[in-house]
């Protein structure tokens, strides 16, 4: 099993990717987003809130995320981020860079699969 600062490596270097992929599905407050990522991983990924929340900030202000303050399943008020046009087209790019990025560590790693 990883240490928690191999977690926290791997977060900070694809953080706005994963939180970009999340909201693929539709609008979610910063909470959620955490868990998806944290289930879509199956606990391996746990993103802390002093991350997730400069990076969705961040975003909002790239204009890949747009917000807007509702009420939570608690109902509690939340900000709840949804996915615009620019982030889709960012996600793109991101997923594509990404998976150029575990072809070549595959590579060095002898780990490559073959194309199909």
């Amino acid at each position: 099993m990883a240490s928690s600062n191999d977690r926290s490596d791997l977060v900070q270097g694809t953080l706005d990717m994963l939180a970009l992929r999340t909201l693929r599905s539709g609008p979610l407050h910063g909470y959620a987003i955490a868990n998806k990522i944290q289930e879509g991983s199956e606990g391996f990924l746990r993103v802390e809130e002093g991350s997730l929340y400069p990076a969705l900030h961040r975003m909002e202000r790239r204009g890949w995320i747009a917000a807007e303050w509702g009420l939570s399943e608690s109902r509690r008020k939340a900000k709840y981020y949804e996915l615009t046009d620019a982030g889709r087209e960012q996600l793109k790019a991101k997923a594509k860079t990404w998976s150029l990025l575990v072809a070549a560590i595959g590579g060095v790693m002898g780990t490559r699969t073959a194309k199909a």
